[in-house]
């Protein structure tokens, strides 16, 4: 009854749009969820649409299978529940209300209620005529719907987590709703890709028949040697990349921000002369493009954010330093191949063989070569054996932890905006914790050396007794 569709949405008479993703019911477009995007657009990615967008299409589902129920507290309460516990009978398997959920872990339930919660909070404040349910009201049936759920949430404040406040006028009574939290745990191994397996990786994994993939070989530097997200790289441009006046031997990087980040130097307007603006000016009046993080298509790739160097940019800090060097030789070897080709785009990261020849490279092919890659040096992708593309940032933090780096540098080379984002980077390893308690016992040995203690003596001679 709900699907979630990418519409083209043109809010004036200009020829500027934005793509989003919206959802369609019965009765059109849910409008006010695509005014919340078309609020927060500036400011949230399409990512965060995309979970937002499942959130409320949930939500509708449970409110047509649930028809009948007219009690706003059992009604909100009951669908943060069934988040926890699904939907199907323990006993017969089945689900007659057609929803077929599986239960869902604490932090994804909390995710859902979080984001219906902040949409809710939005729309009784910017909707306040339409939340009464006015027959008048010209939004669809879904939309009123929709501004009903927000006004009652707003005047109940009934998911998980809130008060229920009582209209004390009716008599009621007020609730208390507490939210089910998981058991804290302390977490695993910290996922790095194995130092000892990346040479490897390099020179045997993306090498099929004696030819090499030096697009994968340069990302995975990225990755595994200055520490960047596996979408960053994909926002790389061939000006962004040169050799580094310190140190020539070494390839300088400057991964801009989508948006933000400085247009190439290189820029002319009709007139030849040297035009300034950022990159989204850049791709929409010399390619027509908006950047990477604004498309709704294989092309599209994420910017998490973090701390910028200057101009919106972050720099790749090298580390081991012989990394940058070996991407600046491999960078060259790309060139090579990226100068038989025509683009009608600025990004360095380029389809060479298959079609369309000359389109951005997308993170779900470099997904694949890689997962090629690791195979091929008898390597299974994993997030818990660190062996995913995400696995080689975790390698980075951990290998500058290892090296004594201080926390306040770590922090600039991950290009975190705080201290503490790093802390799951830089967590010890099951393996060091175990050599961390056995040099302790030892140094505890070796301070209160002296004659064996009875229980040592006492089990000598159970050993020598057997």
């Amino acid at each position: 009854m709900f699907v979630t569709v990418k519409a083209r949405i043109h809010t004036d008479s200009t020829g500027v749009y934005t793509e989003l993703p919206v959802v369609l019911t019965p009765a059109g477009i849910l409008e006010p969820l695509l005014d919340y995007y078309l609020f927060r657009g500036h400011d949230r990615s399409l990512a965060w649409m995309t979970k937002v967008t499942r959130s409320v299409r949930m939500f509708l589902e449970y409110l047509q299978s649930n028809p009948t129920e007219r009690d706003t507290y059992r009604l909100f309460q009951n669908f943060a529940q069934r988040l926890y516990t699904g939907t199907f009978d323990r006993v017969t398997g089945l689900d007659p209300s057609g929803l077929c959920w599986a239960p869902r872990s604490p932090r994804d339930a909390s995710h859902i209620i979080t984001h219906l919660s902040d949409f809710f909070d939005w729309l009784g404040e910017t909707r306040p005529g339409t939340a009464t349910v006015n027959p008048r009201y010209a939004g669809g049936a879904f939309d009123r719907q929709t501004d009903e759920a927000a006004y009652q949430y707003r005047r109940s404040k009934a998911f998980l987590g809130h008060t229920w406040v009582a209209n004390s006028s009716s008599g009621e009574t007020a609730y208390r709703v507490r939210s089910r939290r998981a058991p804290k745990v302390e977490k695993g191994d910290p996922p790095a890709f194995p130092e000892d397996r990346f040479e490897e990786l390099l020179l045997k994994g993306f090498c099929t028949r004696g030819r090499y993939d030096f697009r994968g070989m340069l990302i995975t530097l990225l990755l595994h040697g200055a520490g960047f997200r596996e979408s960053e790289p994909f926002h790389l441009f061939i000006h962004d990349v040169f050799p580094d006046p310190a140190n020539p031997r070494q390839a300088k990087v400057l991964i801009h921000h989508p948006s933000y980040g400085a247009a190439p130097a290189d820029w002319r307007d009709k007139l030849g002369r040297t035009r300034k603006g950022n990159r989204a000016e850049y791709l929409a009046l010399q390619f027509g493009l908006v950047p990477r993080t604004d498309l709704m298509d294989r092309r599209h790739a994420g910017w998490k954010g973090g701390m910028h160097d200057a101009e919106y940019y972050k720099q790749a800090y090298w580390f081991l330093p012989e990394y940058g060097e070996w991407f600046l030789h491999l960078w060259h070897r790309y060139l090579q191949q990226v100068a038989c080709v025509e683009r009608g785009h600025p990004f360095a990261f380029i389809n060479l063989n298959g079609e369309p020849v000359g389109a951005m490279y997308t993170l779900t092919q470099y997904n694949k070569a890689y997962a090629a890659a690791c195979e091929r040096i008898g390597l299974t992708v994993g997030k818990a054996l660190g062996t995913t593309p995400h696995g080689h940032r975790h390698a980075y933090g951990r290998r500058l932890r290892n090296a004594g780096v201080d926390k306040p540098f770590i922090r600039r080379f991950m290009h975190h905006a705080s201290l503490e984002s790093q802390e799951v980077y830089t967590r010890a390893n099951t393996r060091e914790i175990l050599a961390t308690l056995e040099a302790a016992a030892q140094r505890l040995r070796d301070k209160y050396a002296g004659p064996q203690p009875a229980i040592r003596l006492l089990l000598s001679g159970i050993e020598l007794n057997h």
